[in-house]
């Protein structure tokens, strides 16, 4: 059965919402699109004639998809190669829904999705619903088809897992700027010294390479060490492109070679100085990247 031009609007209307929710519960721009266009194949043979409210319809459907769908990847995840970080999404534009707050920005940071991993899928989905979008419990209730009570408990549970290390954001958008673009040129430049003066003297490097490239395999501590590992990595990077852009609502600068991303770095900026560096490397997770960049 084909479907109806006004059910195709209807969908697409809803699709950068879902793509934001999927998102945020999968911590993975490709599976994230993936979940929505199977949403798609849902919808197109769903009777819409009995969906009274088609957002809740396909919220409910995707969420619980998704669930679906984490189950399987944490169980990938378990033997991942290095450290796992999720897919980072250039958030200069409305990818992942409005970033006027600190709160939305915390909602899709690289820091926050990080934590989001050490929750249970139903935890995070509540999570997710209700801090991110503002669902009450007794919507999240009939997404999750569970009682009102249990969403709750379940929220409980979940901010106290994240309370301790969430992260802080307090520059300005303007500091971010200036300060990643004297990150950028100390780096290229191999200044030691300039560079170790933007690092907070605690601050940890992460790299996401998979497997599939070489990366860090371990995080790399402290202003010195960082440094000179990001120096050296830059040193490198001969005939490499430089863009600073916004990634994942943070700073961040993404790295090409011919037209295709080969790093994005994420950077967590606190109290004026860089605090945790973030860089993913492996090529699996840099695709929907580098479309956005075309």
């Amino acid at each position: 059965m084909s479907i109806a031009a006004g059910e195709v609007r209807e969908f697409e209307r809803q699709r950068p919402r879902l793509f934001a929710i999927a998102y945020r519960l999968l911590g993975s721009a490709s599976e994230a699109e993936d979940a929505v266009q199977d949403m798609y194949l849902r919808w197109s043979a769903a009777d819409h004639a009995s969906v009274r409210t088609p957002g809740a319809w396909l919220t409910k459907a995707l969420t619980n998809l998704c669930l679906t769908r984490l189950t399987s990847a944490r169980a990938r995840r378990e033997t991942y190669v290095g450290p796992w970080l999720p897919e980072p999404v250039d958030t200069s534009g409305s990818t992942l829904g409005p970033l006027d707050t600190a709160e939305q920005r915390e909602s899709v940071s690289l820091a926050l999705l990080v934590l989001l991993e050490r929750l249970t899928p139903p935890e995070r989905a509540v999570f997710v619903l209700r801090e991110a979008f503002g669902y009450g419990h007794a919507e999240i209730a009939e997404i999750l088809d569970l009682t009102e009570a249990n969403c709750q408990q379940l929220y409980r549970r979940a901010r106290q897992h994240v309370a301790s290390e969430r992260p802080r954001f307090t520059p300005s958008t303007g500091d971010r700027e200036r300060i990643t673009r004297r990150f950028l040129d100390a780096a290229r430049g191999g200044d030691l010294d300039g560079l170790r003066s933007l690092l907070a003297d605690d601050v940890v490097s992460w790299a996401d390479g998979g497997g599939k490239v070489h990366a860090a395999r371990k995080p790399v501590r402290g202003a010195e060490r960082v440094a000179q590992y990001l120096c050296r990595l830059a040193g490198e990077a001969a005939g490499v492109g430089f863009v600073v852009t916004e990634l994942n609502g943070q700073p961040g600068i993404v790295a090409t070679v011919g037209g295709a991303v080969l790093l994005a770095v994420v950077l967590d900026i606190v109290d004026g100085r860089v605090a945790t560096v973030r860089l993913v490397a492996n090529p699996d997770k840099l695709g929907f990247l580098g479309t956005q960049l075309v």
